[in-house]
């Protein structure tokens, strides 16, 4: 027995071809990764705002909150810097920064060194809310890694890392 016919192919892995049935229909994929990661992404957005809302942060939005918790790290960061440390686009990041802003989370402020860019800063009132988000922060991770070990722990992001570095290679 051979190899699939994408092995075959310049390039080819043997992971992309999709086997015929003798019905005609296409089979599943033997890897499941991105639809794994799509599940977790899709569950823990759902648990992760229930957990804001229970610790009293009713104003964010999990996506909204990858925002704040890249300014909580370091604050006064231009669009450009947030968009790659969030992995937004600028479709997305905008309207979401103009909604924070409405809600008194941030400002946006001219860059003293360089009057085409603004740098973005949270508010007194967003800071007031870090202790709560943090500790929703805390529960999610609690969630999340229940039942792993610290080592499992380190290779699961180490993991995670590699496959964000291969996406980020494939769209430059």
């Amino acid at each position: 027995m051979g190899q699939p016919d994408s092995a075959n192919l310049p390039g080819g892995s043997g992971r992309s071809d999709p086997a015929r049935q003798p019905d005609g229909a296409i089979a599943a994929p033997a890897l499941e990764g991105g639809n794994l990661i799509a599940k977790a992404h899709v569950l823990g957005r759902r648990v992760f705002a229930r957990l804001l809302k229970e610790h009293g942060v009713d104003e964010l939005n999990p996506a909204q909150g990858r925002i704040i918790f890249e300014l909580w790290k370091q604050d006064g960061l231009s669009q450009a810097e947030l968009a790659a440390r969030t992995k937004l686009d600028k479709s997305t990041l905008t309207p979401a920064l103009v909604r924070l802003e409405e809600q008194g989370q941030l400002v946006r402020e001219p860059d003293p060194s360089d009057g085409r860019r603004h740098l973005i800063r949270v508010t007194e009132r967003n800071r007031a809310a870090h202790s709560a988000y943090l500790a929703a922060s805390n529960a999610m991770l609690d969630l999340f890694y229940a039942g792993f070990s610290d080592d499992e722990i380190a290779a699961f992001e180490s993991t995670l890392r590699r496959l964000i570095a291969n996406l980020e290679a494939s769209t430059q």
